[in-house]
């Protein structure tokens, strides 16, 4: 079990072909309680666990304990790159909280790219509520320790990670800094990229790039919007107070 005072890139859990997998314990809530080690995990694609070279990692995998597994890609990404294998060994659910896909390696390179990429989790934020909400009741109700994950577990899973941790009253500068350790694997991140797409052109520079200004202009815009990012998860997703409670109890220690 990791250390809370470890270095930050020790959160990252080693595997072969899982690049981005991480615990988020260790953060500190504003009543001094801590995120609990070993409870609540972000991932790039647990597909990558399939097959026979995959072995020691899902050997490692399911030596977490983990029981449910929440996945937030569309279906056809889930039927083109495969889900976790033998879903039916945990509580698994599927809430594609994406509604507008876009291809990030074919991103215009002279646009701004924080900006745009801000721009597009504000899309999820409007489009996605429901199945924000019923990932977030998931993670307080269902059987643990859990995991939620993406393709790469940098959008999609850095946005349930921040709502998560906004909901246990993690101080900002901390959620920030969680987002942006995915920077540490986008090395890998890219190189996968280039291996599943021979032949093709990355046009963006900053694919797999996951800064910390990208997250601090989404929570900017819906403190804009809302008030507060709680006040968005509240009146906009439907996060009530019991759920929130029930959420802080599980993993705040």
């Amino acid at each position: 079990m990791s250390d809370p005072n470890a270095p930050a890139h020790h959160r990252h859990i080693g595997f072969d072909r899982l690049h981005n997998f991480r615990d988020l314990g260790g953060y500190r809530s504003a009543d001094g309680r801590t995120v609990a080690w070993g409870a609540l995990y972000r991932s790039d694609s647990l597909g990558k666990l399939a097959g026979a070279a995959a072995r020691a990692d899902r050997d490692r995998f399911l030596g977490l304990g983990i029981r449910t597994v929440i996945d937030l890609r569309y279906p056809w990404e889930i039927e083109a790159k495969g889900r976790i294998p033998e879903p039916e060994r945990f509580t698994y659910a599927n809430f594609s909280i994406e509604h507008r896909p876009y291809d990030q390696a074919a991103i215009d390179p002279d646009i701004d790219p924080w900006r745009y990429l801000a721009d597009r989790f504000a899309e999820v934020t409007e489009d996605g509520v429901e199945e924000i909400r019923r990932t977030i009741e998931l993670i307080a109700a269902g059987p643990g320790p859990a995991v939620f994950h993406c393709t790469s577990g940098k959008d999609r899973t850095g946005l349930i990670a921040a709502f998560v941790l906004t909901l246990l009253d993690v101080s900002e500068e901390q959620i920030l800094a969680d987002f942006a350790l995915t920077e540490l694997a986008t090395a890998r991140l890219t190189a996968d990229w280039h291996a599943a797409n021979p032949g093709r052109t990355m046009r963006w520079p900053s694919y797999g790039r996951a800064p910390a200004q990208i997250l601090s202009l989404v929570l900017a815009d819906l403190a804009t919007r809302y008030g507060s990012p709680a006040e968005y998860l509240a009146a906009r997703v439907g996060i009530t107070p019991e759920t929130a409670a029930l959420l802080r109890d599980r993993l705040l220690r």
